[in-house]
């Protein structure tokens, strides 16, 4: 079968109008639902498994799940334009939704749809509104959308409004808000839940015991119908008693995650991306023998740049940073380490290295859900007494969620060591929303305060950073990559960052001089910076490239000595308007220093993919060779 042919057919999908006031299906409406369910759950399951094939992920749980509320909404608005007809979404992972529908509404051909979260193909993680054609709405990150659904609601209040919901995205603090003021205004808001008991990390009835998303709901006074989701009858029900209750109301949908995916049903793996071999056996016991090898012309799609200057080996630093923490915790007996350091989690345990933290030091660990408000500020109370330090993390795009949480442990002197990873671009498929490239905000406080952004390049840095660092008073922030990175290496070819170095807090590293101008990075930027630098070099001119892991001091020396240069260069995957670049000029210019000055740093939406988001964005070596140049004449 041709990954060009998309092999199930949706013209067998039947338009169906339910009237919302008959709470009761006839056999015929019955089965024609039940037989839509099943066509859309078998498309998405065979749609995103290409998303394993290529090695991108996709989130194949959660779409699937929601098709029953999905169908029923549809056939809602073929009877009556008396709702806002689009199917807003709180989670963003079910993105594989959006796609399908756009697919079924004509706005993508079905088979664009195996090119799922492909670089370049328009289909990334999230919802991006005007990237996809047919796509109504960016999702953003979770706990976002109902905040901006209750406006929709204002701005149209003849009409209802639908968005699904998630037992995770319900944890977050916007969600509370949203609903007192959905409550308050009597907004014709109706909410869909996919309480599956799975997020990113675990289940929520272990980790957050006591939490209940109907008690909730109803204790902020929303109508509430809770529902077994695979019961048709029942979700009927339960929706159409939304639509005629006045005011806002929700649908509490209780289903194991990925109900009828044997290999996956109920378990965290549901939550991502169904792998291809699961995915074809579902396939065949839904009697699509056809599809036996579709995917095996689907591939990952490798970088195929030769670096140099750095190892072809590569280091999780993401990962390396748990590690690096439990090596500083072995040096504490069980019961000093509890009593002086608390690190909490917020779902994302194995995506930021506490997971090692947890299995190795659980007497320090806390898991906890997707609050990472109120976990951020959990980490500062701890470490509110001088000798006692508290470890949060997350993604560096959620940095931005915790801007006023950061700085009230600021004016409380707490000590907090923040790990925010997926910082940058790099590899980041879930596209622009989970972008990490605004971390600067960190640094908020007035100038009579210091708080650390560390940055390093590799494991090696990244260990000798957590070490250094780790019992230091107040804020410090330690950013890594979603992607791994290479050592490293000297001009010898040892590795830099080991042997007899030694990390000093708001040191830049010289990694080599040069006499035309100098390069400044930092991250996942420094070694392909070091590849540029060094072909530069071998071409005659005499570049030189500095390290700055502490993104937010100013090393005297080293500035006066690249600012008594020909040109600097900065490069970084950052936001180009709030990055260390839009820093930098200024910091030249404070102490009279004017060599030509260049930025190189995000600027543009993402395109899906891994390592394509880098050259997307323009600062790939060959583009930072050629700015070099550029600055050199």
């Amino acid at each position: 079968m041709s990954p060009d042919i998309f092999a199930i057919d949706l013209k067998q999908f039947k338009k169906l109008a339910l009237d919302p006031t008959k709470p009761k299906l006839s056999a015929e409406e019955k089965a024609t639902l039940q037989a839509n369910i099943q066509l859309l759950r078998d498309a998405i399951v065979y749609f995103t498994a290409t998303g394993a094939a290529r090695g991108v992920s996709g989130h194949t749980g959660g779409a699937y799940d929601t098709v029953p509320e999905v169908c029923m909404l549809l056939a809602i608005f073929e009877h009556s334009d008396k709702f806002v007809p689009i199917i807003f979404d709180e989670a963003g992972h079910r993105v594989a939704t959006q796609y399908l529908l756009a697919a079924l509404e004509g706005s993508l051909p079905a088979e664009h749809l195996l090119h799922y979260r492909e670089a370049h193909a328009k289909l990334p993680g999230h919802p991006e509104l005007g990237l996809t054609p047919g796509v109504k709405f960016s999702s953003g990150r979770l706990g976002h959308m109902w905040a901006l659904v209750n406006g929709v609601a204002l701005a149209n209040r003849g009409k209802t409004v639908f968005c699904l919901g998630s037992d995770g995205s319900q944890q977050e603090g916007n969600d509370a808000e949203a609903a007192r003021i959905a409550v308050a205004q009597k907004l014709n808001v109706k909410l869909i839940v996919d309480d599956n008991d799975v997020t990113i990390s675990g289940h929520p009835s272990q980790y957050l015991k006591g939490f209940s998303v109907a008690k909730t709901l109803a204790g902020h006074g929303l109508k509430v119908f809770p529902v077994q989701g695979e019961d048709i009858d029942s979700l009927w029900e339960a929706i159409s008693g939304t639509v005629t209750h006045d005011g806002p109301a929700a649908v509490v949908c209780k289903r194991v995650m990925a109900p009828g995916v044997a290999d996956i049903q109920g378990t965290i793996h549901a939550h991502d991306v169904i792998p291809v071999k699961s995915a074809e056996k579902y396939l065949a016991g839904r009697g699509y023998s056809n599809l036996t090898g579709v995917y095996d012309g689907i591939k990952p799609v490798p970088n195929p740049y030769l670096y140099i200057g750095s190892t072809k080996e590569l280091g999780a630093n993401r990962v390396v940073f748990g590690e690096a923490v439990n090596m500083v915790l072995d040096t504490l007996s069980k019961e000093e380490a509890a009593a002086k350091v608390m690190v909490i989690d917020s779902d994302l345990e194995g995506s930021t290295g506490l997971k090692g933290i947890h299995q190795k030091h659980p007497e320090v660990f806390i898991s906890s859900g997707i609050m990472e408000r109120s976990n951020f500020s959990a980490a500062a109370g701890f470490g509110f007494a001088p000798d006692k330090f508290g470890v949060f993390s997350t993604f560096s795009a959620f940095l931005e969620m915790v801007i006023s949480e950061i700085t009230m442990a600021r004016l409380n002197n707490c000590n907090v060591l923040s790990h925010f990873s997926h910082a940058g671009v790099d590899e980041v498929a879930d596209n622009t929303c989970h972008f990490g490239v605004n971390n600067m905000f960190a640094d908020n406080g007035l100038s009579d305060v210091q708080s650390f952004l560390y940055f390093p390049a590799d494991a090696a840095q990244m260990t000798a950073i957590v070490k250094t660092v780790f019992f230091n008073r107040g804020l410090r922030f330690v950013f890594s990559t979603r992607s791994k990175v290479p050592w490293i290496l000297k001009e010898d070819g040892t590795r830099f960052f080991e042997g007899d170095y030694k990390f000093v807090p708001g040191k830049d590293d010289v990694i080599v001089e040069g006499k035309a101008g100098y390069v400044v990075s930092f991250g996942e930027m420094l070694y392909r910076s070091w590849d540029a630098v060094l072909r530069c070099r071998e071409q005659g001119l005499d570049v030189g490239l500095i390290n700055k892991a502490c993104l937010n001091v100013v090393d005297e020396q080293i500035i006066t000595k690249i600012g008594c240069s020909p040109f600097v260069l900065i490069v970084e995957s950052f936001n180009q308007k709030t990055g260390l670049g839009s820093k930098f000029g200024t910091w030249l210019l404070e102490r009279q220093l004017t060599p030509r000055y260049g930025y190189m740093g995000t600027t543009k939406e993402g395109c899906g993919g891994l390592w394509e988001q880098i050259p997307h964005q323009g600062l790939d070596p060959q583009s930072i060779i050629l700015k070099i140049k550029q600055l050199s004449q």
